[in-house]
């Protein structure tokens, strides 16, 4: 039998709120950002380069966005919107794929966490298959899409 007896103790439910603020307080941020940055883009950059650049099928709108998800990738709350944006204006779905996969994993901050706790070799390692993973998602998707 579970005894939800916690609930008593005033420090938890202190502890409990302070932290239900502080997460409250985070998500607000990020997707506030997120959601600025995708209705700025919708305005001011124009559908046709986005289709021209990342639209289609093949491999070069798959490449191209993975390369751009690494230095441009947020953080996974503002990446979802911004890809979304980027899927309305012409992006193909298979390059927003490989543009939430090579972001999450090969964004600016993880790579330096991981750089700082690996070898080089290793390191070089993390990032080939961090971007071949991310070109093979954004393939697979497009095809399954086909």
């Amino acid at each position: 039998m579970v005894v939800w007896r916690f609930w008593r103790e005033q420090s938890r439910r202190a502890k409990f709120a302070r932290e239900a603020l502080s997460i409250t307080l985070f998500l607000l941020k990020w997707l506030t950002l997120a959601f600025l940055l995708e209705s700025l883009m919708l305005a001011y950059v124009p559908a046709d380069w986005i289709a021209s650049a990342l639209g289609g099928t093949g491999f070069l709108p798959i490449l191209t966005a993975t390369l751009i998800g690494v230095p441009a990738y947020l953080n996974g709350y503002a990446a979802l919107p911004l890809v979304s944006g980027l899927v309305e204006q012409g992006m193909a779905p298979g390059a927003g794929l490989a543009f939430l996969v090579a972001g999450g994993v090969t964004s600016l901050p993880a790579a330096i966490a991981v750089f700082a706790l690996v070898k080089r070799l290793v390191f070089v390692l993390y990032i080939v298959l961090a971007l071949l993973g991310s070109l093979a998602s954004g393939l697979l998707f497009q095809a399954w899409l086909a």
